[in-house]
């Protein structure tokens, strides 16, 4: 059972959060559609979350991650 659940976690978050900056950078201007979060490119900052804690997820599984030892 060598998965650690950091893995599937960590590469979950960081592509909605990838999906989200992309997103928020390809609608930044329409100033409409943000209206409504006092002018702040919602998708952009929470994909900006979501991907640095994804990334962290990962990172700390691989971390964790312990070589197979040989007998």
């Amino acid at each position: 059972m060598g998965l650690d659940i950091r893995f599937p976690i960590g590469l979950m978050f960081s592509l909605i959060g990838a999906v989200m900056v992309v997103y928020g950078l390809m609608t930044g201007s329409n100033k409409e559609l943000y209206e409504r979060s006092l002018d702040i490119n919602i998708n952009l900052w929470w994909g900006l979350v979501l991907l640095v804690f994804g990334v962290l997820m990962f990172l700390g599984a691989q971390r964790g991650a312990k070589p197979d030892e040989k007998k």
